[in-house]
């Protein structure tokens, strides 16, 4: 393995607001969640203390990643992917899921959980820049270069829908389909597959209870206040709580057993409380300049696996961001979907740091602009 011969410094804006999104979810993770910790662990710095480990992980790899050659990514991207495919098939092991919520989405290891989504989304935004790269201009066949990525999609789904995790398949599908596109995969492969997928795609909301129940609570969450429409209810709350300035780091109200899931899936809704309208559109646009750097990043690499890549880890932050903005603000039905960088947990994290790490690596080689 080789480190990389810098040309240039690194992009300072990206890792900087890199920096400022994971300081403001420690401080909002430490304010989502302590009095919740103090009830259920006698602890008020329970998830803070765990955040704070996960966050020193996560700039470790993020550095080590920053300095990591991005062209050995190539070596290890088809084995990143399988090792995530494995890790997913893991979580039906008795003794090794955990169940959380009605969903397997955790392995079980010492001292911690590890959520293999998160590792297959990054496994295949390399494995898809490495092979999208090597096809080249094959990627316009069919046979040779669309359907192969359709059955490597299909598995990642079936494993996915299994547990079930329908919000990480939307994500793993976009990120998929995008980089297809981008690549110069043919539009009618895309739009066919789309048409072939409505009829799956219904069946798997419309027919399965709960999931019917978040399309309805979407549509109109005070027909059922208190059961299916209870979440995103309190998180619009949450919002109208907190007015243009907010009520003041820590004063929140909605966090207290009110709002599920505060310091994880809804912790935008805590943002938008106690930090208001101010505080909603600085996280907002932190998110936006980071992907618009991610991009720049692969506009200025003339490195076709360079610029793949930076454009999939530009989307998967991306789009991540966006479906969790968009569900606590009511645009989206309910996804159980972390806030990159900004969530509790450690898998989220970390995935995130190392996407940004490798960011870094690649701005590290591009030639100065004229």
């Amino acid at each position: 393995m080789e480190t990389v011969t810098l040309r240039r410094d690194i992009d300072t804006t990206l890792l900087l607001l890199a920096v400022c999104l994971t300081c403001i979810g420690v401080v909002m993770v430490y304010s989502s969640s302590a009095i919740m910790a103090a009830e259920r662990f006698n602890d008020g710095f329970y998830f803070l203390k765990r955040q704070l480990i996960y966050t020193l992980v996560g700039f470790s790899l993020m550095a080590i990643a920053a300095y990591f050659n991005y062209q050995n990514w190539r070596k290890l991207a088809t084995v990143t992917l399988l090792v995530g495919i494995v890790l997913l098939a893991l979580l039906f092991v008795p003794g090794l899921g955990v169940r959380v919520g009605g969903a397997l989405r955790w392995l079980r290891l010492p001292g911690f959980n590890l959520q293999p989504a998160e590792l297959v989304k990054l496994g295949l935004v390399l494995y898809l820049a490495h092979s999208l790269t090597r096809k080249k201009e094959m990627v316009r066949s069919l046979c040779k270069g669309y359907l192969p990525y359709m059955i490597v999609l299909a598995v990642l789904l079936g494993l996915l829908l299994k547990q079930p995790d329908l919000g990480s398949a939307m994500i793993i599908t976009g990120l998929a389909l995008s980089m297809l596109i981008v690549a110069g995969v043919r539009w009618r492969y895309i739009l066919l597959t789309l048409l072939i997928s409505l009829p799956a795609l219904y069946f798997l909301i419309m027919q399965v209870e709960y999931r019917r129940r978040r399309i309805m609570a979407f549509l109109d969450p005070w027909e059922d206040p208190f059961g299916s429409g209870f979440q995103i209810i309190q998180s619009l709350v949450a919002f109208g709580k907190g007015g243009v300035f907010g009520q003041g780091l820590g004063v929140g109200e909605q966090k207290l057993f009110y709002l599920p899931e505060a310091h994880t899936d809804f912790i935008f809704s805590v943002i938008g409380e106690e930090l208001g309208l101010v505080g909603v559109l600085l996280v907002a646009a932190l998110f936006l300049l980071i992907v618009f750097c991610g991009i720049r990043i692969a506009l200025q690499c003339q490195d076709p696996f360079g610029r793949n890549l930076a454009f999939g880890l530009s989307l998967l932050l991306g789009l991540e961001a966006f479906v969790n903005l968009a569900v606590c603000l009511g645009l989206l039905p309910t996804k159980g979907l972390a806030l990159p960088f900004i969530s509790y947990g450690g898998t989220s994290l970390v995935v995130s740091l190392v996407a940004v790490g490798i960011l870094l690596n690649i701005s590290s080689t591009l030639e100065p602009q004229q």
